[in-house]
């Protein structure tokens, strides 16, 4: 057999075995879906965005999933309504772009987290996300400094009140000059504010892009990383056979590491059927 046949014939038969495979599993969720909780799973509500939030939260209820991360105040009455925990809030931060590394911005920052901090701690929530900002050529060592002279004016009412300030790392392929797109960078900005609520929110798809070693990074530093995504590698998609990660691997990890907080689907769902693409990645998580 010719080697382009061959490539070109085996390539139809493995997305045929993969399209099957996927249609079997999806089958079998529907009808006994049904997770074992050892790791505590949360949703990004952006990536589901095509549902009515209301309607997003009376599935998941329906799911067994108690938790749903980036949700500001407005919505926090809907997510008691279900009995849903708001596993990362949202709500007091300028921008992605516009953050904690410049000065200019510290001023609008520290009024927002002051008032943002007790509202989560009254709603029964923890985890509040932050980030540091593009460059816009500045140093990054300056742009360090810079975030520990802001954020330290908020850490000790962040400390009095129980909410643990997350800052998010980013990939340069999505997020072009983020400054906090290091795992050692944000370590570092870590270790100089010295705080338990302080920590990183470790988006393992970003950083497989960025860095890789995914698994060496978490076992290695997982004492500075409060909160985790997920999504696959390449396109941010279903974090199936179709993506370079093996999921259940990076979560026996997480879970090896002692970590009890949260762990968010980001992904952008392209299955026909988007929520059966949900479950089958709780499913792959739940170790």
């Amino acid at each position: 057999m010719k080697r382009r046949n061959f490539i070109s014939a085996s390539a139809i038969g493995a997305a045929g075995i993969i399209s099957t495979k996927s249609m079997a599993q999806t089958t079998k969720m529907s009808k006994d879906f049904k997770l074992k909780n050892n790791i505590n799973h949360s949703v990004c509500q952006w990536c589901f965005g095509h549902l009515p939030l209301e309607e997003f939260l009376k599935i998941l209820s329906e799911m067994g999933i108690k938790a749903i991360d980036l949700i500001g105040p407005k919505d926090w009455p809907l997510l008691k309504k279900y009995d849903i925990h708001c596993s990362m809030c949202n709500g007091a931060e300028i921008s992605l772009t516009e953050g904690w590394n410049n000065p200019k911005n510290h001023e609008i920052l520290i009024k927002n987290y002051t008032e943002m901090i007790p509202k989560v701690a009254k709603a029964g929530y923890t985890n509040l996300i932050c980030f540091s900002g593009n460059r816009n050529g500045m140093n990054d060592y300056v742009g360090l400094q810079n975030c520990v002279d802001g954020l330290s004016k908020i850490m000790p009412l962040a400390e009095e009140h129980g909410v643990v300030i997350q800052m998010e790392l980013f990939n340069q392929t999505n997020h072009p000059d983020y400054m906090c797109d290091s795992t050692l960078w944000g370590v570092e900005l870590c270790k100089h504010l010295g705080s338990d609520n302080f920590k990183l929110l470790y988006d393992i798809y970003h950083m497989q892009v960025q860095e890789g070693d995914i698994i060496k990074t978490i076992q290695t530093y997982h004492e500075y990383l409060g909160h985790y995504h997920t999504a696959g590698v390449p396109g941010r998609n279903e974090i199936d056979e179709s993506q370079e990660l093996y999921y259940p691997a990076i979560m026996k990890a997480i879970q090896e590491t002692g970590y009890t907080g949260y762990v968010a689907q980001e992904f952008i769902p392209t299955w026909d059927d988007k929520i059966e693409a949900l479950k089958d990645a709780f499913v792959r998580c739940d170790i």
